[in-house]
């Protein structure tokens, strides 16, 4: 196998191949010894002079020598035999200055100012390198103490702050006043008491109109709550019964070899073989004819046609609305006070709300309680106190009041479910009882 050519310079090429094709082989077979050596040239200027010719100026590259110097020849450097390789190689001397890592005498020279590295980035780079730091007293820090890697352990304000009040001075500390919300809180609207009083219709003797009037609003929400009940046994019976209608179409489809819910009418073998005498012949697919110039020339004057009158339009659209600009901006004037007036109107009802408690309102996943009615029957009523049935709990009205009032949050009682049934097991003296006793 041939071995691809090489430049001078050392960069391969590959200028054998004759083929150009893609951009990869321009670059991979293309001539670059002109321009690797006019590079090379450039960074021998540099090595030698600090910079190119090119840059330099007419008075930095030649002299004019009227007088002339003997010692010229004696300073010009000779061939000689006895020197080493390696001195002749260390004597050529780069014009081009190094790079430096520390602060030294020819760069302090130079002018060249090192850059300082603060305190903090110094604890920080030595513990992201695990490397003992020094601390307070000349003791050095453990690195697998707690914060080390490139985690910033600052004081607090707290312990900024040591020292600096004094307990048993006159003056009064400056207070950090909070900026409140310009939203009200929904407890500021609130107007409900903490504890409300009762309806008439509770008393132990109450008026025959109160007392009806309070039935009347416990069988109203009871006949609510049996709705609710009712549409949800409903639902649950339709659930059931689209269970069983799937379940049978899932049978008879699997007996048929079909997918659930395909319902296939399966021919008989006359209907077969009458379909199959009566089937009328596809006609064949006609490929669209390719249009000739003058049928193409024609369609696009049509669509060009036809653009210009779209924008005909949309001028005419656009000039109508510059003339009516008045009369829009006076319509949306009137949108604008109609939804303030609307907004108004909805904040002074949801306060008028808010007036009454939060009861049956839903605050995040559970919904405010509002509370049972406390009622007895006219057969139950009692005509003492010392026959008095007591009725609800005290503690939970309190505990509904806080809710509704927005002091708490809504809850609902945590019931614990265990998942296995108790058993129960008879031990075996149990069964000797008859026998001991």
């Amino acid at each position: 196998m041939k071995k691809a050519a090489s430049s001078s310079v050392g960069a391969p090429a590959q200028r054998t191949q004759s083929s150009r094709k893609g951009k990869r082989a321009w670059r991979k077979n293309v001539d670059l010894d002109e321009v690797e050596g006019g590079l090379e040239e450039l960074r021998a200027e540099e090595r030698a002079t600090g910079t190119t010719l090119q840059k330099k100026k007419d008075e930095d590259l030649f002299q004019v020598d009227v007088t002339g110097d003997d010692v010229v020849r004696r300073t010009l450097p000779k061939f000689s035999e006895r020197v080493l390789t390696s001195t002749k190689i260390l004597s050529q001397r780069s014009a081009v200055p190094a790079v430096f890592s520390r602060a030294t005498e020819n760069a302090a020279k130079a002018g060249t100012k090192r850059k300082v590295v603060t305190h903090d980035e110094k604890t920080r780079l030595l513990r992201m390198g695990k490397r003992l730091r020094q601390g307070p007293f000349n003791a050095y820090v453990d690195p697998n103490q707690v914060g080390e890697g490139s985690a910033m352990l600052e004081l607090s304000e707290a312990a900024k702050e040591a020292g600096k009040y004094d307990v048993w001075s006159e003056e009064a500390p400056e207070k950090v006043t909070v900026k409140a919300p310009q939203t009200q809180h929904p407890r500021s609207l609130i107007a409900l008491p903490a504890v409300p009083s009762p309806h008439e219709g509770t008393s132990y003797n109450p008026p025959v109109v109160s007392h009806q009037e309070l039935l009347k609003t416990a069988h109203e929400i009871e006949v609510e709550k049996w709705k609710g009940v009712a549409e949800l046994e409903a639902m649950k019976a339709k659930i059931e019964k689209a269970r069983a209608i799937a379940a049978a179409e899932a049978a008879s489809a699997s007996a048929v070899g079909t997918a659930p819910g395909m319902k296939v009418d399966l021919p008989t073998g006359a209907e077969v073989e009458e379909e199959d005498a009566n089937a009328e012949p596809l006609p064949p697919k006609k490929m669209p004819a390719r249009k000739t110039k003058q049928q193409r020339k024609k369609a696009e004057r049509l669509r060009a046609e036809k653009q210009a009158l779209a924008e005909k339009a949309a001028r005419k659209r656009m000039l109508a609305s510059v003339d009516s600009a008045k009369a829009l901006r006076k319509a949306l004037a009137r949108n604008v006070a109609a939804r303030e007036r609307l907004r108004e109107q909805q904040q002074l009802a949801l306060q008028e709300k808010l007036k009454k408690g939060l009861a049956g309102e839903r605050i995040g996943k559970h919904k405010v309680p509002e509370g049972q009615i406390d009622v007895q029957l006219g057969e139950e009523l009692s005509e003492s106190l010392r026959a008095l049935k007591p009725e609800g709990n005290l503690f939970k009205d309190r505990f509904i009041s806080m809710q509704q009032r927005a002091l708490i949050e809504p809850r609902v009682p945590v019931i614990v479910r265990t998942r296995g049934k108790t058993k129960e097991y008879e031990k075996h003296s149990y069964k000797r009882f008859d026998r001991e006793y």
